[in-house]
């Protein structure tokens, strides 16, 4: 019996010629598997087919959108990740989830190996074989374009002489990856970083410098799982789903920065998330009214952290899991409303409620009905300062 090749396939070039090339390589049976994570574009049922006509012995189409948005997705919201303070993750949440369904069709179809398109200069490599090794060490990788030196021109050469029914001759000078929390654009005249991006490459967000009138949104959590919006209640697909339609119509969520690799290289990327920074953005609100101050400041730390774990492809590690009960428990009281703008760009918040909120206008208004003694804040600043104090007089006497 040959030996079976698990494929993460996407369609393209680079994965429909990965079908023959390893069947000739390896002398395999490709089994290839693409995961629908909402990202829109082809039909999947053309890149189902379209495996089968690279040669694929079978070809398996996974609907995992509403899995990736209340499994992924929500997690990452519940974190505020973004890595660099400014990144969304998009491309990082969806690799842990394709290769548990490349798990389970190797175990299905009896897979020896798991075979992805990454490059040796990328994250993905990274994130897909350390998923890889958490969840099934016994299942050998091979990555063409990284172990077999394969280049662009050689993929389309060997398309051409094998006549594989994909476009090999029109050159998208664009590196593209893209599902439900965002898409990221990479590659081409982007590498020069002096280049400003230019309106052509985008496709889920609008230019939010033509003029429109404004949108207005209420978001609500429950426990910091967004759950309706505008009244409607509707799953977390549904909602990013919406909100990227929405938010992107209003030119929220682009992002150009260069950004540091976990392979040590720095990269210029370019991202479009309109619903994740919109969604961010709301619950980063709603924790300021629900959580209290020392959590606050610590979930802070926590989710840098979280976001650089799940960057650096280990999201099946222990600290990651132990940091996933951290925040799940800090977001037993973020429950509440937040209505927001949706305009030029920009996502605002505009009102807050919130039956656990630990804001008492009592206690900050400035106005009669004020319950805040006002007496007690002399010597509780006077204990405040004394460390500074006695160390000023130390430093004095040195002087």
């Amino acid at each position: 019996m040959s030996e079976r090749v698990v494929l993460a396939f996407s369609g393209g070039l680079d994965t429909s010629v990965a079908i023959p090339f390893l069947a000739e390589q390896m002398d395999a049976e490709v089994i290839a598997v693409a995961v629908d994570l909402g990202q829109g574009g082809e039909d999947m049922d053309v890149i189902q087919k379209r495996a089968i006509d690279c040669g694929a012995v079978e070809s398996v189409v996974v609907d995992a959108k509403e899995e990736f948005a209340a499994d992924f997705c929500v997690p990452a919201l519940q974190a505020n990740a973004l890595y660099m303070d400014r990144y969304p993750l998009l491309s990082s949440l969806s690799r842990p989830l394709i290769v548990k369904h490349l798990v389970a069709a190797a175990k299905q179809f009896g897979g020896t190996t798991v075979s992805h398109g990454c490059t040796g200069k990328g994250n993905d490599q990274v994130r897909f074989e350390a998923g890889l090794a958490a969840l099934a060490p016994e299942l050998k990788v091979v990555a063409p374009a990284r172990d077999y030196a394969w280049t662009r021109d050689k993929a389309i050469a060997f398309a051409e002489d094998k006549g594989l029914p994909i476009e090999t001759t029109k050159k998208n000078p664009y590196s593209i990856d893209q599902n439900l929390w965002g898409r990221a654009i990479e590659t081409g005249f982007l590498e020069d970083i002096w280049n400003g991006p230019t309106e052509d490459i985008f496709a889920y967000t609008s230019d939010p410098a033509q003029p429109r009138d404004a949108d207005e949104v209420v978001i609500t959590f429950k426990e910091g799982v967004p759950v309706a919006l505008d009244g409607r209640a509707l799953t977390p697909f549904q909602i990013i789903d919406e909100l990227n339609r929405r938010a992107g119509a209003q030119g929220v969520g682009r992002i150009d920065m260069v950004e540091d690799r976990l392979v040590g290289i720095k990269s210029r990327e370019v991202y479009e998330a309109p619903g994740a920074i919109a969604l961010i953005t709301a619950h980063m609100e709603l924790e300021n009214v629900t959580v209290e101050r020392d959590l606050a400041r610590f979930k802070r730390g926590v989710d840098q952290r979280w976001s650089e774990l799940v960057y650096d492809g280990l999201w099946f590690s222990p600290l990651k899991d132990a940091l996933d009960t951290f925040i799940a428990d800090a977001q037993k009281y973020v429950s509440g409303d937040i209505r927001m703008t949706l305009h030029g760009g920009r996502a605002v918040v505009t009102g807050r409620r919130s039956e656990e909120s630990l804001y008492d206008f009592s206690l900050a208004t400035y106005d009669t009905g004020d319950t805040f003694d006002q007496s007690l804040a002399k010597g509780f600043v006077q204990l405040w300062s004394l460390p500074s104090k006695i160390a000023a007089a130390r430093d004095a006497r040195h002087g």
